[in-house]
């Protein structure tokens, strides 16, 4: 039985702004909706391992792995700084531009994927957060975990598909200005860097 509290609570952690958000606001208002499209559902599949993960107990060895924490954690600052430097060049992947080629779906959903199996800390948070919420029947424990992942993984696509979707709406209206468009670009980048830079920060 999912309740009323768990809803509420996945609901405010899906909608608080994280790589996700930003990648999908990036793709949305970059390419528009079929990019954003793909890039939630690539973030919403990047949840799977970690779900997994939680479920398996594998969360609580990550935790205490000093070292396999590290290295994850590590590719991911990588990566998120890579994303910084595609939202600051002027072709780059996720640069907003009225001539901009379209990317594959599969390539944006890959990369959106990408994000959240390099992020460590998701693992952990599942660990974390899915517990509070069981019935504290150890024979269904396994069925309810997968349950309540289900649910949140349809609640963090949703939520992305409304921010993509905004973002794609203003798509248009950003095209019609250049210094718009150059500082958004920016700006994105700046996020991503200090996402980057706050998750290098991160201890298990």
């Amino acid at each position: 039985m999912i309740s009323l509290q768990f809803l509420l609570t996945a609901i405010v952690v899906c909608i608080a702004p994280g790589t996700g958000v930003i990648y999908t606001l990036a793709l949305g208002r970059g390419q528009g909706r079929r990019a954003a499209v793909a890039a939630a559902i690539g973030c919403t599949f990047g949840i799977v391992p970690h779900l997994a993960a939680a479920t398996l107990g594998l969360a609580a060895l990550l935790h205490t792995s000093a070292l396999l924490f590290q290295i994850v954690k590590f590719a991911g600052v990588a990566y998120l700084l890579y994303l910084a430097w595609q939202a600051l060049k002027a072709d780059g992947a996720l640069a907003v531009s009225g001539q901009a080629t379209q990317q594959s779906m599969f390539k944006i959903a890959q990369r959106g994927a990408l994000i959240n199996i390099l992020n460590p800390k998701l693992s952990i948070f599942f660990l974390a957060l899915l517990p509070p919420f069981l019935s504290g029947n150890p024979a269904t424990v396994t069925i309810e975990m997968i349950l309540l992942g289900a649910v949140f993984m349809v609640l963090t696509l949703i939520i992305f598909l409304v921010y993509g979707m905004f973002a794609s709406f203003a798509r248009n209206w950003l095209l019609q200005s250049a210094v718009i468009m150059r500082w958004l670009n920016r700006s994105f980048a700046a996020v991503f860097a200090a996402l980057g830079l706050r998750l290098a920060f991160e201890k298990a």
